[in-house]
């Protein structure tokens, strides 16, 4: 648990070590899962900023030993900080055969002045799983810039699933890139962005397929709603024959026909059209 560029606790459990050192410019951690070990409990990570000014900068290193599997959960609390800045920088190398369950879920407050800049270069070695959700579902953000770089080896599974609701002048960019290197490697970017107010949002979900038997998807499904704006941009590439790659990608304002639906058994129309939104970002 990190407050700032403090650590408030952190204890190592069997199977898995976790070393922190903190100094003025942030958090410098490392986590690592030995090899073969079968985490039963998720490991719970908390970040936060209880001020109303601030910083936090983090820098993670995650190692996931051969055959290894866990779930890991990172909680990030902003709702009281007016003006800040929370800053990742990870490293996660997945090892053959393991697997990886990895939620990042963030909580902001109403002030729409935080700067929330994740970053994350993913390898995912043969046989290795990953299976990722980040979501941004609460409170205002300010400004949100996702940027994650996963490279998919042999017979290895990538899926990343992201879920924001930007509100007020929110700028949201989210960039995700999967690159499918190893032979039979497979890979999934699911986007869910919906935007209201005069928030904004930039989506862009690029996957390679780079050798034989990759397959690969791209899916962005996007709702705006007021003057809120959204782009998305769905690129594919494929560099080997035997590889293929799709992609699909929907912008548009809340469905009639659900409102009405939702609104004939007793929803305001406002209710109905966060039904609607809650269901895109469940």
């Amino acid at each position: 648990m990190a407050y700032g560029h403090q650590i408030i606790s952190h204890q190592s459990i069997p199977g898995v070590s976790i070393t922190a050192q903190t100094s003025d410019k942030g958090i410098t951690a490392k986590i690592v899962i030995d090899e073969g070990r079968q985490v039963v409990q998720p490991i719970h990570l908390c970040f936060g900023l209880f001020e109303r000014f601030g910083v936090q900068n983090v820098a993670l290193e995650l190692v996931v030993g051969a055959n290894a599997k866990a779930t890991l959960w990172s909680h990030c609390l902003f709702s009281v900080p007016d003006v800040a800045r929370h800053a990742m920088e990870a490293v996660i190398r997945i090892g053959p055969g393991a697997e990886l369950r990895y939620q990042e879920a963030h909580y902001h407050g109403a002030s729409g002045g935080m700067e929330v800049v994740p970053r994350a270069l993913v390898t995912l070695e043969r046989g290795a799983r990953l299976f990722s959700d980040f979501s941004l579902v609460t409170g205002l953000v300010g400004k949100l810039d996702v940027d994650f770089d996963v490279n998919v080896g042999e017979d290895a599974v990538a899926e990343l699933t992201s879920k924001v609701f930007g509100h007020g002048t929110d700028k949201i960019k989210l960039k995700e890139r999967l690159v499918l290197a190893g032979r039979n490697a497979r890979g999934l970017i699911k986007s869910r962005m919906a935007v209201e107010d005069d928030a904004s949002a930039e989506v862009i979900g690029m996957t390679e397929g780079n050798a034989a038997g990759a397959r690969g998807h791209v899916d962005c499904t996007e709702i705006i709603k007021d003057r809120g704006v959204v782009s998305a941009s769905p690129i594919v590439r494929v560099t080997h024959p035997e590889a293929k790659v799709t992609h699909e990608a929907a912008i548009g304002s809340v469905d009639r026909q659900q409102m009405e639906t939702l609104m004939a058994r007793g929803l305001t129309p406002e209710e109905a059209v966060y039904r609607i939104v809650g269901g895109l970002l469940r």
